[in-house]
């Protein structure tokens, strides 16, 4: 099989130009999806634990809560095979607005569920259903997104096109973590876990208007819209994707492993390891928070350089950045002075996470034909979620205990997941860096398909 994108002529303002929405849709869309998600992750470290799953035991508690978080990843790869299997048939655009309503929905319903003191277990049930619908909802979302950036995107600007939904990322963390971190500061502890901690849950709703309002502006890529015309459309592109292409299947779930994880870890683990081993609830968040603001601009500097010099030399150095940051990251965690948790915080995330994950939707795209392509992206992309993210906060939690109380094991295996992804980013197919050479040797074509390359 062949992979193949016909790109969008470039006009002479730049490849920006006619675009705009476009890249606003994926942005906007995007961060409000991430936003909502996120919230989840913040409060099952600092909220859910109490309120919803009192097992008796601290540790049990913490283990519940997380393994409660861990249930919307493992919903993801559900969420991306409906949306992969329409979203190849029907087009992205439906599907967009499909689960940035269910997102939008399930979040606030979040907000207004009451604890387990009112009415028992029955809020962790209710709690858990909402977290599914999250978890479906963003399966659907993040293909469709990167997808309907990457296939509006001019040849030599895939990377930089398909940025704008991986710094939606960036943003929905920076706004989850700052609707915390306001409520923690203008509210009392009390008040917090009263109330509070529900006002960033029912704001999603406002959000969800304006970003239906950007979304529904947006239609489908002529390259896809070529592709629907011509009647060529799979019945059935997942099966396609498992059987014709399983090792690009393989690749794609590989460059997710050690990017998500290491995200999680600092996160989300993070904010429960300074609490319990430094009594600091607050200072993590803030690093996160300035993390994810600098993310705005690293993310499409990554995707950018890697339309320069090709996908896989800059993902090769991102991953090694990972497996070093590690070990570093806790051993400050244990003794460091947290006034300069920010400055540990941004090499992890801004240094090494971002040149993986800047790059990463243009390049899931880059390894599928068209007509399997939403289904092979969220298949792979969700899959290594579930691998890598999903589970880490609790794998963390356990290899902690499991090391002594000492995070060697964490650190470990963190080397491990890197050591995967670097195998699977050697094996990727890189047709930027083709196109990075070509251009410097013979004048512009903007009209030139991805370079076709046998799975």
């Amino acid at each position: 099989m062949t992979a193949t994108s016909a790109a969008a002529p470039s006009s002479p303002q730049g490849p920006f130009a006619g675009k705009k929405r476009v890249l606003a849709s994926a942005f906007a869309g995007t961060t409000i999806e991430w936003y909502d998600f996120y919230l989840y992750g913040t409060a099952a470290a600092l909220v859910f634990n109490v309120q919803f799953f009192p097992t008796g035991t601290e540790l049990g508690s913490t283990l519940a809560s997380f393994a409660s978080l861990a249930v919307g990843f493992f919903a993801r790869p559900f969420g991306g095979i409906i949306a992969g299997h329409l979203g190849d048939r029907i087009g992205r655009k439906a599907l967009l607005v499909a689960s940035l309503l269910a997102m939008g929905i399930a979040s606030t319903l979040i907000g207004l569920m009451p604890t387990f003191e009112t009415i028992g277990w029955w809020a962790a049930f209710g709690l858990v259903i909402l977290r599914i619908v999250q978890g479906l909802s963003a399966g659907a979302e993040w293909g469709g997104s990167a997808l309907l950036s990457v296939e509006h995107a001019p040849v030599g600007s895939r990377g930089l096109f398909g940025s704008f939904t991986q710094i939606g990322s960036a943003a929905g963390m920076l706004l989850a973590t700052s609707a915390f971190f306001l409520v923690q500061t203008f509210l009392t502890d009390e008040q917090f876990a009263q109330f509070g901690w529900r006002i960033p849950f029912l704001a999603s709703s406002l959000l969800v208007v304006l970003g239906l309002w950007i979304r529904l502006g947006v239609s489908d890529a002529p390259e896809f819209l070529e592709h629907k015309k011509s009647g060529n459309i799979s019945k059935q592109p997942l099966w396609e994707v498992v059987t014709r292409h399983p090792r690009v299947l393989l690749v794609t779930i590989g460059l997710r492993l050690a990017q998500n994880s290491v995200y999680y870890l600092i996160t989300v683990y993070m904010l429960t390891y300074l609490a319990d081993r430094r009594g600091d609830s607050t200072s993590g968040i803030t690093a996160v928070m300035i993390a994810s603001a600098i993310g705005l601009v690293t993310g499409p500097f990554w995707g950018w350089v890697s339309d320069r010099v090709g996908r896989k030399a800059v993902t090769l150095g991102g991953i090694i950045g990972i497996g070093v940051f590690g070990w570093i990251f806790f051993a400050f965690l244990e003794n460091g002075p947290l006034i300069l948790l920010p400055i540990i915080v941004v090499l992890g995330m801004n240094l090494a996470h971002d040149a993986v994950y800047g790059p990463q939707a243009a390049w899931f795209a880059e390894q599928f034909p068209i007509e399997v392509r939403y289904s092979g992206v969220n298949m792979g992309y969700q899959l290594g979620t579930v691998i890598g993210g999903g589970i880490m906060p609790m794998v963390a939690a356990l290899l902690f205990v499991a090391g002594g109380s000492t995070p060697w094991l964490i650190c470990a295996y963190l080397t491990l997941l890197c050591v995967l992804s670097g195998v699977a980013a050697l094996a990727a197919h890189d047709p930027a860096r083709a196109e990075a050479l070509a251009r410097r040797t013979a004048p512009a074509d903007t009209h030139r398909p991805i370079q076709e390359t046998s799975h």
